[in-house]
């Protein structure tokens, strides 16, 4: 099935692809290449809202429920700069694997849980095998602009 038109029978919308926030680019696929390299992208809604906070609601921060909706978020601005870059997300061959980055007080231990936010719907876009990836999900005290959940991914992609 198409995945654009599997997203809108999934009631999914992208929101616009984001810009980088620095000096980077969103992207990198070298000349030649069929490995994409995609920047970490932020929680942005589809009203260019940036989620912000620290996941740890034992010490007021977000739950994991909250962190798992950032997570989403993430991963739907991922797939929405894949779409940007490539014109078309049947190009996409394989998600190699996601690198979620979790902003979360000393004792919260669940940022595995929040990354599932964007890695459940990775695989509701791409299904099995081409969504189904690799991952790691760690914690850090801070993010840019107060992010809770950062997320970077390397995907293969079919020649044109």
């Amino acid at each position: 099935i198409h995945i654009e038109k599997k997203i809108e029978e999934l009631g999914i919308e992208l929101p616009a692809a984001p810009l980088p926030k620095a000096n980077y680019n969103i992207v990198c696929l070298p000349p030649g290449e069929s490995v994409m390299y995609v920047s970490g992208h932020l929680p942005i809604k589809a009203d260019g809202e940036l989620m912000t906070g620290t996941l740890g609601p034992d010490n007021g921060g977000m739950s994991v429920e909250e962190g798992y909706a950032a997570a989403r978020h993430c991963g739907l601005n991922i797939i929405a700069t894949l779409k940007k870059q490539l014109g078309d997300l049947d190009r996409v061959e394989q998600v190699v694997k996601v690198f979620g980055i979790v902003s979360s007080h000393t004792d919260f231990k669940h940022q595995h849980l929040v990354m599932d936010g964007c890695s459940d719907v990775i695989m509701e876009v791409f299904d099995k095998p081409v969504g189904y990836h690799a991952r790691s999900a760690i914690g850090t005290n801070t993010l840019p602009l107060n992010a809770p959940v950062e997320v970077e991914a390397i995907v293969k992609i079919k020649p044109e």
